[in-house]
């Protein structure tokens, strides 16, 4: 293949390109913030899984702590009916030692009750500091993301805004280029990963650094200025 020597030079210009936009996004994928927040992001979820399993807890003790003090309530209201009704038996002692074993009743149960709310009250404390530790450590997950995100769109947005340079410098030189050219060197760069052309130092690739026999290399320099490394396949400037 015989290059024109213009067209050479924007090949190489472009491999350049190629390899500084390559350096930077692998810098903008490696950069320390980057991990910082999705790490923080997976703690995120974690923890809110954990706040949301507490809110259930705290909802359950809150519904249970609103039916004994409900049924407490309704407890004091028939011993204040109860009581009424012994003092108006006026001598009726049958009656009144009826009323009286249904108080000791409501008063016993009411001693339960004042059991179950102190275990309740309890258990609600319990869930209330686990809770506040929960907020705590979303609080410190979410300013430290935020720290990480601050520094990360400063120096992304560097790197970014390289990138956004470096693309549109290689649109206008991959315009300039002989469509056939260009279309060998994406395919050589796509497959390669990176090194698509190369010069030759001596009798060797310039990428590969392997040696190509003499009797070879005449031939490849009798086709033109540039040929597939017969080891590598990368382009190959004979020149």
């Amino acid at each position: 293949m015989h290059v024109d020597t213009d067209d050479l030079a924007t090949l190489l210009q472009m491999q350049h390109i190629d390899l500084e936009a390559m350096r930077a996004r692998k810098q903008l994928e490696e950069l320390p913030q980057r991990r910082i927040i999705l790490d923080a992001r997976t703690k995120r979820k974690a923890v809110d899984q954990k706040r949301a399993q507490l809110d259930a807890l705290h909802a359950e003790a809150d519904a249970k702590l609103a039916r004994i003090t409900d049924e407490d309530a309704s407890l004091a209201e028939k011993q204040r009916k109860v009581q009424g009704e012994i003092d108006g038996a006026r001598g009726d002692y049958r009656a009144v030692e009826a009323r009286t074993k249904e108080l000791n009743g409501f008063a016993k149960r009411r001693n339960f009750l004042e059991g179950e709310l102190t275990s309740v009250g309890e258990e609600l404390a319990k869930i209330e500091a686990v809770q506040a530790q929960v907020a705590k450590a979303l609080a410190d997950i979410d300013s430290q993301e935020a720290a990480a995100t601050q520094v990360f769109v400063k120096e992304g947005g560097a790197l970014k805004d390289g990138l956004a340079r470096l693309e549109a410098e290689r649109a206008s030189l991959a315009a300039a280029l002989p469509e056939e050219l260009f279309e060998a060197y994406a395919k050589t760069l796509s497959r390669t990963g990176g090194v698509a052309v190369a010069r030759l130092q001596g009798s060797n690739c310039g990428a590969c650094r392997m040696g190509i026999e003499h009797g070879r290399l005449i031939d490849m320099r009798a086709q033109g200025n540039m040929a597939a490394c017969p080891h590598c396949g990368r382009l190959l400037i004979l020149e």
